[in-house]
């Protein structure tokens, strides 16, 4: 069994980590530590895991007693906590954080659709960001082929666990719903992984001009994404792109039929669709941003570094209704 700890488990997305972990066959939760609920049980926060775990919330971690550690901590706590604490030289790390997206530190980024080989091999892993993951995999196949030379616009819409269970003026129920409104407007932080991973898959191209609206939704989980560029090719020749990179994927499919965010909610799934109108190229993108956006994708690596198939405990059923 793989001996798994969680620091800073009261979130999100340590929840659906839990969630997640206590149902992996070849998984062992060993703590989830949280300063705040200390000694408390798991399921005072996480509600739903009720009957599922009898865990309880621990202040301090034990990185000898396990084999991979997930970091669920706010941006920038990534850093702090290995400022405190000693790694040893055979713990798998995985970063839920923004602090080592950049591979800072030794870590691989953690997309695997793109990078599979590597994670299998790496002790550090920097998962991706929501909005990264749902973009990236939207323009892989166009970086690859060399077709990313032009400008992309894309707007996204992203689910209110987004921003983390601590609410906000612009999280809370009575503001969220029957709304909609954009934020960070071309100046979203995860633009700084999206331009450089596709510019290192574009090559001689370079980092991609991308015009990003990211636009908070009136719904809790999911991602919704639209990238447009003008492109010479066919709607075939484009499609047959896509089908091809993702042949071999686990968890990202292309669609022939547009998508909706029901297809990949509770899932770690990730679909596509792609059409061209009047010589552009519009490519639809949808995930969960709480699963494939973060912890679903996270086991995920945990999967590949393990040497287990990358959809052992990840076998979820999409709500669909």
């Amino acid at each position: 069994m793989i001996r798994v700890g969680i620091a800073g488990a009261a979130g999100y997305t340590a929840g659906e980590l839990i969630r997640i972990l206590v149902n992996h066959p070849e998984a062992e939760i060993v703590f989830a530590q949280s300063q705040s609920n200390a000694g408390n049980p798991v399921t005072e926060v996480h509600q739903g895991l009720l009957g599922d775990t009898d865990l309880h919330f621990c202040e301090d971690v034990d990185l000898d007693a396990i084999d991979v550690l997930f970091l669920c901590g706010a941006h920038g706590k990534s850093s702090s906590f290995w400022e405190e604490h000693r790694m040893p030289g055979s713990l798998k790390v995985i970063d839920l954080a923004q602090d080592f997206r950049d591979e800072s530190c030794g870590y691989v980024y953690g997309l695997p659709e793109w990078q599979a080989p590597r994670i299998r091999t790496a002790s550090r892993i920097a998962n991706p960001g929501c909005f990264a993951t749902a973009i990236q995999l939207s323009l892989l196949p166009l970086a690859a082929a060399g077709l990313l030379t032009r400008e992309v616009g894309v707007t996204a819409v992203t689910g209110s666990t987004g921003a983390g269970v601590k609410p906000s003026a612009t999280t809370h129920f009575s503001w969220r719903t029957d709304n909609i409104s954009a934020y960070k407007v071309l100046e979203h932080q995860h633009l700084l992984e999206i331009r450089r991973n596709l510019g290192i898959v574009s090559g001689a191209a370079g980092e991609p001009q991308i015009n990003f609206i990211p636009m908070r939704g009136d719904f809790a989980r999911g991602i919704f994404a639209t990238s447009c560029l003008d492109c010479d090719k066919d709607e075939r020749e484009v499609v047959e792109l896509y089908e091809e990179y993702y042949r071999d994927a686990a968890f990202t499919f292309v669609s022939g039929s547009p998508v909706d965010l029901k297809q990949v909610v509770n899932t770690n799934k990730c679909i596509l669709h792609v059409e061209k109108h009047a010589g552009k190229i519009v490519v639809t993108g949808v995930i969960d941003n709480l699963l494939k956006g973060a912890s679903g994708q996270a086991v995920q690596n945990m999967n590949l570094m393990s040497g287990l198939p990358q959809d052992c405990g990840l076998r979820l059923k999409a709500s669909a209704f």
